[in-house]
């Protein structure tokens, strides 16, 4: 007896885009009359629009292809469609030879079988913040590999600053990079911009500064230099416009406005940190929730959080386990006849996950908290790496619950009592090995 299995259609009045860098190819059904080929251009994407609300369709289904899809989807949102952004890795399963006209056939065909899910996107607010840091994080980079380079340089002209101070780029590194810049050779002369805090006496600092003078290397060093200047003036630039946006979006609240929360002068701030009031600026975007409070969560780890998921972002993920999950930091289990196959990680990774595994690590080298102490226990089990991912997964779960339940901060375990306890152990050894030396 043939049996026949038929699919329920979910999404009837469907369409499904193939998205390019040149053309967008777009099915609103699967005879090849239903496919039809548009350009990129702004009145391009109308008509796309157009043509699709005349053949009265109302959700669509697109992949995710570099920027390609941005405008393409701003102005199918802005004319009202129900849209799904899908992974391009959920829509490459068909058959036989690749064309445009049968991937937005196929795309087609899969979302009006409600097979394709969204992929997750921040709100508008969200995104331009987002772009923002973005900018920011770029600008940093290229800072990055300008002091590279100048510390290149200065080793090729056997000026070994390196050696005597901890930060080419830090207050005694730049004066004295920049008086080289200016033509100033003499040893004795550049060692008097040492800092105070210097760990190096100025004769060490003179005695690293005495190279072979090449005009060349002094060329490439200025350059350097000059860029590395630009780059923190770009730096600056973007800290201000996102001091600027935050505000803003700030005073649209009354009630956030009012908010106000405890400094943390505990928490050290890196060089390359946002200069601005994160901490007050955080408390107020999330409307009374310090993710500050945390331990090892820095300042750019909390901007990377409001930029990249923002507050509204974590209603998306119904539980805890959404969220880490879509952020790939939960096992994925392989099971096959009963039998757990895998259960590593995916691979992947998006901003949050690595501001958060950073935090870990940084977690892993403090003492005496409740996170630590996690830390330690995994990373004394299955190695420091299993740590940071478990320590990274604990803080995801600890950040949605804090934003979605509008709760503090509460470790389960006391510090105080942790302390008092380690030591009324120790006593308990003490009085042990006693008793043992009087028995013996």
């Amino acid at each position: 007896m043939n049996k026949k299995m038929e699919l329920d259609i979910i999404n009837l009045h469907c369409a499904g885009i193939d998205v390019g860098s040149r053309s967008h190819f777009v099915a609103i059904g699967q005879d090849l009359s239903d496919v039809k080929e548009f350009g990129v251009y702004a009145e391009d994407l109308q008509d796309i629009c157009n043509w699709l609300l005349g053949n009265g369709i109302n959700s669509v289904a697109m992949e995710s292809t570099g920027s390609y899809w941005q405008n393409l989807y701003a102005e199918l949102a802005k004319n009202g469609f129900d849209i799904i952004l899908a992974n391009g890795k959920f829509t490459k399963n068909a058959k036989g030879k690749k064309t445009d006209v049968k991937d937005a056939r196929w795309i087609q065909k899969l979302h009006a079988l409600g097979l394709l899910s969204s992929s997750f996107l921040p709100d508008e607010t969200t995104e331009i913040l987002r772009t923002y840091c973005r900018q920011r994080t770029n600008w940093l980079q290229l800072a990055a590999e300008a002091s590279n380079k100048m510390q290149k340089y200065l080793k090729l002209l056997n000026m070994r600053l390196d050696v005597v101070v901890k930060d080419v780029c830090g207050l005694t590194g730049l004066k004295i990079i920049e008086d080289i810049c200016k033509g100033n050779l003499d040893p004795n002369s550049l060692a008097k911009h040492r800092h105070y805090n210097c760990r190096k006496s100025e004769e060490e600092i003179a005695k690293a500064l005495k190279g072979n003078n090449r005009q060349d290397f002094l060329f490439g060093l200025k350059q350097e230099f000059e860029s590395y200047q630009f780059y923190q003036k770009k730096i600056a630039d973007c800290d201000k416009q996102i001091d600027r946006f935050l505000k803003k979006q700030i005073n649209l609240d009354p009630i956030k406005k009012k908010l106000k929360t405890k400094a943390k002068p505990y928490k050290r701030i890196n060089k390359n940190a946002p200069k601005i009031e994160l901490n007050q600026l955080a408390f107020q975007y999330f409307g009374g929730i310090d993710l500050m409070q945390i331990e090892g969560l820095s300042h750019a780890t909390v901007l990377t959080i409001i930029s990249e998921i923002g507050s509204e972002g974590f209603n998306k993920f119904p539980t805890a386990k959404h969220f880490t999950s879509w952020m790939r930091l939960a096992p994925n289990n392989k099971i096959s006849g009963g039998k757990v196959l895998s259960h590593r990680t995916p691979k992947g990774s998006n901003r949050i996950k690595t501001a958060l595994r950073q935090a870990a690590n940084a977690i892993g080298n403090l003492k005496d908290t409740h996170l630590s102490n996690f830390f330690r226990k995994i990373a004394f089990k299955k190695g420091r790496q299993v740590a940071v991912s478990a320590t990274a997964r604990k803080l995801a779960v600890i950040i949605w619950n804090m934003v979605t339940k509008k709760q503090a901060y509460q470790p389960p375990t006391d510090y105080l009592f942790l302390d008092q306890k380690r030591k009324m152990g120790l006593v308990k050894r003490i009085k042990k090995q006693i008793n043992k030396f009087d028995i013996m």
